[in-house]
């Protein structure tokens, strides 16, 4: 048995939209689970046509389909960057140093699988040798901003039970704030080296990339006694593909066009809240 969710922006998702799917599809009853922004149907098979629908109603809504069973995640492993928050940080502090412009462009291209990730953070850092440490607060007060639906979506998981871990390729600078901030019960990222108040252009060793946030998966289940599948991952670039194919639920927010092509759920239009969606929790928030 699967579950085909359609979520839209607050007030998107118009009910004629729903149940000329829930036909196409051959579904069952549909349910709401937020007025005009999310509702779902069962079917007992993957519709035949399932992939030329998604592509119809994209620019509408975020067409998913979830096993029915086992679909409310016991852990929640989020990546960082335009994930919990809404910018890159190592961009944010590029910009401090003056090569913005540039930082961004090998950003962008490493974050849609064009360049090696550790190579790439590795080239970036160093274009911030020299920077005062303190700039980092800076950043964190004046430039960096929470993704909207973050709060409640962990203030859920953990209500129901669960774990989060914040694991990203960005910085502990940042990620030890954005946990606090959102509660997370643990994170884990790079270090950028400080040497007499200032950066010296190079990241502790060693990095942390795509296969050390699949690491951290599976050694936080095992840890907690869980499986792989009993976990939520969500993230936006080529480096967070091997931890969202491995969890039970991966999800693509927002992500980067090779990134989606390469997992099967995806949210374009809804905000971190979709997750809950995506598990079967009615909006009370």
């Amino acid at each position: 048995m699967f579950i085909v969710s359609l979520i839209a922006r607050p007030g998107g998702l118009d009910a004629a939209l729903v149940e000329s799917l829930r036909n196409a599809c051959g579904g069952g009853t549909v349910d709401w689970l937020a007025p005009d922004e999310a509702a779902e149907f069962p079917v007992a098979t993957c519709p035949a046509e399932f992939d030329r629908l998604r592509a119809e109603v994209a620019d509408m809504a975020d067409l998913n389909l979830v096993a029915a069973e086992g679909r409310r995640k016991r852990m929640l492993l989020a990546d960082m960057d335009s994930t919990m928050i809404q910018q890159e940080c190592i961009d944010e502090l590029a910009e401090e140093a003056g090569v913005g412009a540039h930082v961004k462009d090998i950003t962008a291209r490493a974050m849609n699988g064009e360049l090696d990730f550790e190579g790439a953070l590795i080239e970036r850092v160093a274009l911030l040798k020299g920077l005062p440490e303190a700039v980092i607060d800076r950043v964190v007060e004046t430039r960096i901003t929470l993704m909207p639906g973050g709060r409640t979506l962990l203030d859920r998981m953990h209500a129901e039970g669960g774990h989060c871990a914040l694991v990203s390729g960005g910085f502990t600078a940042f990620t030890g704030r954005v946990a606090a901030l959102l509660g997370f019960d643990e994170n884990q990222a790079n270090t950028l080296l400080v040497e007499d108040g200032l950066l010296t252009g190079e990241v502790g060793r060693p990095i942390l990339g795509r296969e050390a946030k699949v690491q951290a998966l599976e050694t936080i289940t095992a840890r907690l006694g869980l499986t792989p599948a009993e976990v939520l991952a969500v993230g936006d670039g080529a480096n967070d593909l091997g931890m969202l194919g491995r969890a039970g639920m991966g999800v693509a927010l927002h992500a980067k066009p090779s990134v989606q092509a390469q997992c099967e759920l995806r949210v374009n239009h809804g905000d971190l809240t979709a997750l809950l969606y995506l598990q079967g929790y009615m909006r009370d928030w």
